[in-house]
């Protein structure tokens, strides 16, 4: 007589072993219609999954996020399906769930058109429309080998061989259709209403370039339409902001292959990178940093002590000369060290706070490569921290209060914090990793901050915070990091003296508020849309004559305005001024200074925002007050 404890503290009791599905029935009609699979404890099971003593029960449904999992994995399962019914000749690989959907590999004699992508999806939607039963099945590890072998699906049964002997393997059927997986799933396909397959794609069988190559079918799945249909609208809108398109349309860098994952900035991009430097310099001054600047290669002894080598090897550029090995740094961690340990550093200088633009490099994979968002060459808003123990607390408190206003400062008020905890592979002592851990907990708590815990994505060096913004259309991305390290400085022997005159090692905080320049640009870039704000637009504003007459009134307007810091130009060429006017909109200029007769004189400027607000005449002296006013504060126009 299994009794069931519900979410809400509620039990019910049974005369008998009951399923998921009899639960969620005796509850309501409407509960068990929308029962997508159980949570009993910890486990995550089918609704015919069947609970035979007493335990605590959650239905879940597609309001939650293990409900969305479950429908994603459901619907590889359903792609599979489909192809094995268009295509039987297809074989059969893995599909598991990615961000946003999911794909399933594919081996096939030819690849898979437009044409066939889009006959598959209306066979999913067929297959989904029939309500087919979606059931699990437990088989001999052997019995299964043979089963997949006949149907000719060797990738399967390779998958299933290297499954203990001693074990079951469980399989779950839809129709004809039968495949591995440890599940759970829908109880049918009709719980599969909002999908849509995306592209096809190459990938090797278990990731090995050795390996024979498949093909991979990405889709998207949700639990309503209407979800389905606004992400769809954020992919769109995502396409028309992509940096690369809007980089190359406003003139602001380019890449190319003689110089893979490395950028080539032009004057205009360089200009926003110059703004958000000197930006980020002044918060290093304004709490208590002092810059430095490091070596960009260093002897393979260090990163040997650092822990880099072997670590982090495969990531790293390497080098030799007179019968020395060399890596050029992936990061710059080890050279701070260095600084630290130039002199004997006294309790009473901590915490030691060194900032450096540093100038990484790393060797990424080149199918990983995307534009400013996935570089080899990259350059960090680096920070180390060196304290004591007990300065941890105020040192990442403080941290915390610089990345939100930072974020403010460039329009993002959305921000995720998550704490990423240790990794399988990692130094030091699970002790010393227990107090790294609780340090940033301690510190998020008295910062008032709610987390997210990510078990096992820590740096192999020390556990870390991490802060995800939110841009314009929704989507989150991974800038700031604090990460607390008791084992690199211990490794590369940095002390100081404390106050009985024994010798301690510093607790060092790795920390960055942008990350990567180039990234962050990218995301600049994109959050908005080239339209960025005044203080960051490459040229915040172009005067503009409407004929020859006005030529040198506009260069000396556009030169006072470059005499009072404003990044200006003028655009004296033989066009139409409406001409003009278009083109520098379409180029997500801020302001736009037209210049006639009468505006030359009277000494005035005829002044329309990047949005086509028209603000009329003002004195070039009240514009120039205007515009410093709009910088400092950091605002933007329309």
């Amino acid at each position: 007589m299994p009794v069931i404890t519900l979410p809400d503290g509620s039990k019910r009791e049974f005369a008998q072993a009951v399923t998921v599905a009899e639960v969620a029935q005796s509850i309501g009609a409407g509960l068990a219609r929308a029962a997508l699979a159980g949570k009993v404890g910890d486990r995550i099971v089918d609704t015919s999954f069947i609970i035979t003593q007493d335990s605590d029960l959650a239905i879940i449904t597609d309001r939650d996020a293990d409900g969305l999992e479950i429908i994603r994995h459901s619907t590889a399962h359903l792609l599979a399906y489909a192809v094995k019914e268009l295509f039987p000749e297809a074989q059969v690989t893995i599909g598991p769930t990615v961000e946003n959907g999911f794909y399933y590999d594919f081996a096939y004699s030819r690849p898979f058109t437009p044409e066939d992508l889009a006959a598959i999806e209306k066979r999913m939607g067929e297959l989904a429309k029939r309500d087919i039963p979606v059931a699990r099945e437990v088989w001999k590890r052997d019995e299964a080998v043979q089963f997949f072998l006949g149907l000719g699906e060797k990738y399967k049964a390779e998958l299933i061989a290297a499954i203990p002997a001693d074990q079951e393997v469980s399989l779950y059927r839809e129709g004809d259709f039968i495949d591995l997986c440890r599940g759970p799933h829908v109880p049918s396909t009709g719980k599969l209403k909002a999908f849509k397959l995306m592209k096809v794609a190459g990938a090797y069988w278990r990731g090995d370039s050795k390996n024979e190559q498949l093909q991979r079918i990405y889709g998207t799945a949700w639990a309503k339409k209407e979800d389905l249909d606004a992400y769809l609208h954020m992919l769109e809108e995502a396409e028309k902001r992509d940096h690369r398109k809007v980089g190359r349309h406003l003139d602001l860098f380019h890449m190319q292959d003689e110089a893979p994952g490395l950028v080539f900035w032009h004057p205009k991009g360089w200009a926003v990178w110059q703004e958000i430097e000197q930006y980020m310099r002044r918060v290093y001054r304004d709490n208590g940093y002092q810059e430095v600047r490091c070596p960009q290669i260093l002897d393979r002894t260090l990163w040997e002590k650092s822990g880099h080598w072997d670590n982090y090897k495969d990531n790293m550029f390497t080098t030799a000369s007179e019968n020395r090995d060399y890596a050029i740094k992936p990061m710059n961690c080890p050279g701070h060290v260095q600084v630290f340990n130039a002199g004997l550093r006294s309790y009473r200088e901590l915490p030691l706070r060194y900032g450096e633009f540093g100038s990484c490099h790393r060797n990424e994979p080149s199918g990983a490569l995307h534009g400013l968002m996935r570089v080899r060459g990259f350059v960090q808003d680096d920070g180390h921290i060196f304290c004591t123990e007990d300065q941890i607390q105020s040192e990442v408190t403080a941290f915390n209060d610089i990345v939100r206003n930072v974020y403010a400062d460039f329009g993002f008020t959305d921000i995720a914090v998550k704490l990423a905890l240790r990794p399988e592979k990692r130094v030091g002592s699970d002790e010393v990793w227990d107090k790294a851990e609780a340090a940033l907990r301690e510190a998020l708590r008295v910062s008032g901050l709610d987390w997210e815990e990510l078990p096992g994505e820590g740096a192999f060096y020390g556990p870390k915070i991490e802060f995800h913004i939110k841009d314009a259309i929704g989507r989150s991305w991974q800038c700031g990091t604090m990460q607390v390290d008791f084992s690199m400085p211990a490794r590369l022997g940095a002390e100081y003296v404390a106050e009985d005159n024994a010798r301690k090692t510093p607790v060092m905080l790795h920390r960055a508020v942008l990350g990567s320049l180039e990234r962050f640009i990218g995301i600049l870039i994109e959050n908005f849309s080239g339209a960025f704000p005044l203080w960051l637009a490459p040229v915040q504003a172009v005067v503009l004559n409407i004929s020859e007459k006005q030529a040198d009134y506009a260069e000396h307007v556009a030169q006072m305005l470059r005499n009072a810091g404003i990044r200006a130009e003028s655009d004296l060429r033989n066009e139409k001024i409406t001409y003009k006017i278009r083109e520098h909109s379409l180029n997500r200029l801020p302001y736009q200074l037209v210049v006639g007769d009468k505006e030359k004189e009277a000494g005035l400027v005829a002044v329309r925002t990047r949005g086509g607000q028209d603000l009329g005449q003002m004195p070039v002296e009240a514009l120039v007050e205007r515009l410093l006013s709009e910088v400092a504060a950091r605002s933007g126009t329309a």
